[in-house]
C-alpha cells in the first residue's frame, strides 16, 4: 500500500510539472512566428527608435542597395 501510494503521488507531481512547462513554453512561444526581418527592416527600426541618425541611416541604406 505504501509503494502504490507513493507511485500516485509521483504521479500528480509529474503531471503538475508537466503541465507548467507546456504552458511556459506557449506562453513564451508568443503565439504566432513572424518572418524574420530583412537588413532594410533592421534599418529603418533603428532610425525610427532614434538609435541612428539620418546621415548614418542614409550611409547604411546605400550600403545595402549596393
Amino acid at each position: 500500500m505504501l509503494f502504490g501510494g507513493g507511485i500516485m503521488w509521483l504521479f500528480w507531481v509529474l503531471l503538475i510539472v508537466f503541465i507548467i512547462i507546456i504552458v511556459k513554453a506557449v506562453a513564451t512561444s508568443g503565439g504566432e512566428r513572424s518572418a524574420p526581418k530583412s537588413p532594410m527592416d533592421i534599418l529603418k527600426e533603428r532610425y525610427a527608435r532614434g538609435e541612428i541618425d539620418n546621415e548614418e541611416f542614409e550611409r547604411r541604406r546605400r550600403e545595402l542597395e549596393r
